[in-house]
């Protein structure tokens, strides 16, 4: 059985921490599906097809991830895909708290997917997609929290 997981979010925008959780999370799955989910609750600052787009381009020499878009429960795109497995990402212990109240529902949902939790490398603690969002719609320079591939995209 081929050990599929699904790292679901926003990626709005796809951050350096996002990339560092992806890159440490290669090594412990056969494929990692990027789940970028869709919430009419949220008002996107880009458009899922541009954040999809930095997806295959910084990953286009690595076959074991693949971008996707995906709308209601992330339980049920994991079945969808047959991932057995969720990937977060963990910044802080409210993280924890919060993704674990997750974690602990989709289990009771469905007790064959696992969530797995990787802690941030500590250069990224600060990166969050809400603050660099933040910094770019007040004309701040982001380059600092986002891959190359994000960055040279944004309008000047």
């Amino acid at each position: 059985m081929k050990r599929i997981c699904l790292f679901p979010g926003t990626f709005d925008p796809l951050t350096l921490g996002h990339v560092d959780i992806i890159n440490r999370a290669l090594p412990l799955f056969d494929k990692i599906v990027v789940g970028i989910g869709l919430n009419s609750s949220k008002a996107p600052m880009f458009t899922a097809e541009q954040r999809l787009e930095w997806i295959r381009d910084i990953y286009k020499d690595e076959e074991r991830v693949e971008g996707a878009v995906y709308e209601g429960l992330t339980i049920d795109y994991c079945k969808k895909i047959g991932a057995h497995f969720i990937l977060r990402g963990i910044r802080y212990v409210s993280d924890f708290e919060y993704e674990k109240t997750i974690a602990d529902a989709n289990r009771t949902l469905d007790r064959t997917i696992e969530t797995i939790f990787l802690t941030g490398e500590p250069k990224y603690t600060s990166v969050a997609s809400t603050i660099v969002r933040d910094i770019l719609r007040n004309g701040g320079d982001a380059s600092l929290f986002l891959p190359e591939v994000v960055f040279k995209s944004l309008p000047k």
